[in-house]
This record gives structure tokens, C-alpha cells and sequence, in this order.
């Protein structure tokens, strides 16, 4: 049975769209056609930012409400997206590969985990009276930024969704959400759980569409903030016309990041720790450390050890639970994966497993999951994001060329320490230019700042500091004269 939707998501209800272009879903495994949706225009686009701001500038509407009140609403948002959590798992593994047993872990608490972390954020922030230098006070307080309009990726669609309408919404703000068109199904889900939980009309609209339609979106009059994640490349186009706009911007943009593993580092035994580090969700997230640094005095153990990890990787369906890398997102991202292969190939990296398409796979967009050895610092395969299941393996000498291998790099979004000393971890970690890293494995939480710093991009998501940049600070100066 295919999905099948011909409204979007605009001002509270099922709108006809502008046109009778439609974005069709293929399966990523058997390349069959499941689903489609509306495919938004500029028009689109228009009514979209139309309801937001309407439902933003309503004297008695969503940014008025108590906090308390908003935080009600998000909480059964919450749970009437956990009520959905099978199906959406299931359509975002059915849209870009993610294995199931990925997909149901992340897609499906993710979302509700943060609409509830915002809603108790929100809740607990009041406004501040700051004792003046000058002997007077300053009230700081805190409201909603505006019109949002939120522009995701593909790859891990509903957990970024939250990132970014979570805060935006506790703190009072209404959202234009383009979904990437890979990931659509999952999206109209979204909607159908705003509505069950009685987000009132405008707060939230969704318009998935193309890239042309996005730039409408970003330069649109009437919003106020975008938040942004997916290439560098787009990035920077989004980034120069907010900045012509004096418009504030959320970039979160791609990463290569470099695992160190320190001499002392007990591999064989956490080996499966570095693999989710390095190449969950088929390479295809962003945080990801795709360049693995070993020590020269135990390259070639290292070496050996990674290989014998990813040539035994389960590569299949990924609606089976044992599927440890499933297909890409689809044939024109394999076929550029596969050609940054063939470019580091050529350049002298040696693939030590994988390289090629399994053999056993006829249908789908299924790539081996591969490692190269021997890698130049300075090559393709150490310098370019793939985001595919590719790993490069880098010799380095000491801690200090390590650490300099891993901030020779055009981003600086995440990354990974391993040893068996905390503290040598940590002291090292605090050397490598980067947003965020982890030490024997890589896990975000809702609690800490998530971004990235060089080409990786500009801001923060999650913890307080999401929530402050879909929020404008005001200082009241407290002139009244003295008794």
C-alpha cells in the first residue's frame, strides 16, 4: 500500500497546493515506489509564512500564552507523536535506509524527549534583575524572535525536525518547516500529531519542497530567523543572503571528524563502540568520526582490527532488526560516494574491505561498507566528507601530531577521544578544534550545546543555548530615582 497526501500542512489545516507537482518516494532497499506528497512552490511558501506571522502577531495567540500553558500543548504533542512512533520509524527507514532497529531507537523518543525538555525549560526560566555597575538594575527579559522558518535534512529527519521546533515553539515562536524531499512521508506524520494535540492554526506549517523554493523561503520578508541544517555549500548561500538580510541564522553544516585512539586504548574490546562512533546509520550523519588516528606503534593491530569489524557488518534489508548498514538515502548519493572512493583509491589510499556494491543486493542503493588505509592526511579520503559507511584510517606519531592531523580539517563538528586514562582523554580532547567531542564513544544530549565551529557552521542547538537563539533579550534600564 503506498502513502498518498494532496494538502499541505498550512495554518492549521489540509490546504490545496499551488500546483499539481508532486514529490515521489521511492524505497531506498527495493527501489519501489511507495508514497507522495504535494510539492511546494513559492506560493506555498507564501501562505505558509502568511499563517505563521498571523498566529504570531494575534494579541491573545501562541507567543502570549503563559509558558506554562505553551508547555501543556508540547507535552501532548509529545505524546501524540509516541503514539505514531512505529509508523514514522517506519517511514523514515523506508525513505533514506536507516536500519529499523536505529530508526526506532532514535526517531521515536528523540522527538517527544525534547518537546518535553523544552516545555520544562521554558517553564523554569523567568526574567532577571541584574544589579547595575552604576548603582541602579537592569531587567533582562526574554521573548520570541518571530517567524522561524526551519530547513532540515534527510538524513536523520525527525530528531533534527525537534532540534530546531522544540525550542522554537517553547519559546513562543511560529515555524515554516521545509522537510528535504527525500524525507516527506515522515513529515506529514508531524503535521497529524499538531493537530491531534491542539497546536492552534499557524504555529506550525509544513511545505517540503526543492532547493529553489528553500532560498524563497530564507529571503521571505515576513520571517524572522532560519535555522538550517544540511552541506556547507548551501550553508554559505544561506548564510550570505541572512547576512545581507542583518537576518539571525542557525547553521549546522557537515563534519569529517578524527577519532583518536591513543596508545593505551583496549580496541578489540570496544570495538563495536567505535563502529556506532564511526559509522551508524550507514555514514550518513554528521557528527560521525570517519577519520580514525592510530598510533604508528600499533598501526598495523589497528588497522587489522577495524577491517575485520566492518567486512563482518550485517549489509542487508533495513526493516530486518540484524541489519547493521542498509542502502544510502538514493542513486545519485551512492553514485557520489562511490566516486569519492574511486578518486581516494586513485590517489594511493589502500581499501583494506568493501569498495564496491554487495554483491547479493540487485535492487536498492546498498554501498559495502569500506576502509581505506594508508591514508595521506591531506588526500581526498581524509579531507572530504563522504557521508556514506567509509572510514580512513591515518597513522600519526605522538599525541601532538595527532591532535594535529585532527584540526587539520575545513570543519570542527565533533569527534572522539579513546583510552584507557580519563584524564590523558580529556587533555587531549580539550586540544582539538572543535564544536563537540566524546571520549570512548560520541553521544549528543539535550542538555549540552551541539554545533560546530569552521565550515561545520554558526550557533548552537539543544541544551539552554538552543533555546536562546529563538528568543530576543530586552534590558530595561531601572532609572527610577533613589528614595
Amino acid at each position: 500500500m503506498t502513502i498518498e497526501y494532496d494538502s499541505l500542512f498550512i495554518g492549521g489545516k489540509w490546504q490545496t497546493p499551488s500546483s499539481e507537482d508532486r514529490i515521489r518516494v521511492h524505497s531506498t532497499a527495493t527501489e519501489e515506489y511507495i508514497g507522495s506528497v504535494p510539492e511546494g512552490k513559492n506560493e506555498d511558501i507564501d501562505s505558509a509564512v502568511t499563517a505563521a506571522r498571523v498566529a504570531f502577531d494575534d494579541p491573545e495567540g501562541w507567543p502570549t500564552w503563559p509558558a506554562e500553558r505553551r508547555a501543556e500543548t508540547l507535552r501532548r504533542f509529545a505524546g501524540e507523536l509516541e503514539t505514531r512512533g512505529e509508523e514514522i520509524a517506519n517511514r523514515v527507514t523506508a525513505q533514506n535506509g536507516m536500519p529499523v532497529s536505529l530508526s526506532q531507537k532514535w526517531e521515536t523518543t528523540n522527538p517527544a524527549q525534547l518537546l518535553r525538555f523544552y516545555a520544562d525549560m521554558v517553564c523554569a526560566q523567568e526574567d532577571e534583575v541584574r544589579p547595575g555597575v552604576k548603582g541602579k538594575q537592569v531587567l533582562v527579559t526574554r521573548s520570541p524572535i518571530g517567524v522561524v522558518g526551519a530547513i532540515l535534512p534527510w538524513n536523520v529527519p525527525q530528531s533534527i525536525t525537534f532540534l530546531k521546533l522544540a525550542p522554537a515553539l517553547a519559546a513562543g515562536c511560529t515555524v515554516v518547516l521545509k522537510p528535504s524531499p527525500e524525507t516527506v512521508l515522515d513529515a506529514f506524520t508531524v503535521a497529524e500529531a499538531a493537530m491531534a494535540a491542539g497546536l492552534p492554526a499557524g504555529v506550525l506549517n509544513i511545505v517540503p519542497a526543492g532547493g529553489s523554493v528553500s532560498s524563497h523561503l530564507v529571503s521571505h520578508p515576513g520571517v524572522d530567523k532560519i535555522s538550517f541544517t544540511g552541506s556547507p555549500e548551501v550553508g554559505r548561500l544561506i548564510g550570505e543572503t541572512c547576512g545581507r538580510l542583518l537576518r539571525p541564522v542557525t547553521l549546522e553544516l557537515g563534519g569529517k571528524s578524527a577519532a583518536i585512539l591513543l596508545d593505551d586504548f583496549d580496541l578489540a574490546g570496544n570495538i563495536d563502540q567505535l563502529y556506532h562512533a564511526s559509522m551508524t546509520n550507514n555514514g550518513q550523519v554528521c557528527w560521525l568520526s570517519t577519520r580514525i588516528l592510530v598510533p604508528e606503534s600499533r598501526y598495523d593491530e589497528m588497522v587489522e582490527l577495524i577491517t575485520d569489524k566492518v567486512s563482518n557488518l550485517e549489509v542487508g534489508d533495513p526493516f530486518d532488526p540484524a541489519t547493521e548498514i542498509g542502502p544510502l538515502v538514493s542513486e545519485r548519493h551512492r553514485d557520489r560516494v562511490e566516486s569519492l572512493i574511486r578518486q581516494s583509491a586513485e590517489e594511493g589510499a589502500r581499501i583494506t574491505t568493501g569498495g564496491g556494491r554487495p554483491a547479493d543486493q540487485d535492487k536498492g542503493w546498498f554501498l559495502e561498507p569500506t576502509v581505506f588505509a594508508d591514508v595521506d592526511r591531506k588526500g581526498t579520503a581524509a579531507q572530504k566528507e563522504f557521508f556514506g559507511p567509509v572510514l580512513s584510517i591515518i597513522k600519526y606519531t605522538d599525541e601532538q601530531d595527532a591532535i594535529d592531523i585532527a584540526n587539520d580539517s575545513d570543519f570542527g563538528l565533533a569527534g572522539s577521544v579513546w583510552s584507557a586514562d580519563f584524564d590523558r582523554a580529556v587533555g587531549v580532547a580539550k586540544q582539538v578544534e572543535t564544536g563537540t567531542i566524546g571520549i570512548n564513544g560520541y553521544a549528543t544530549d539535550p542538555s549540552a550545546p551541539f554545533g560546530g565551529v569552521k565550515a561545520s557552521g554558526l550557533g548552537r542547538e539543544l541544551g539552554p543555548e538552543g533555546l536562546s537563539h529563538y528568543q530576543v533579550l530586552k534590558s530595561v534600564y531601572l532609572l527610577q530615582p533613589n528614595a
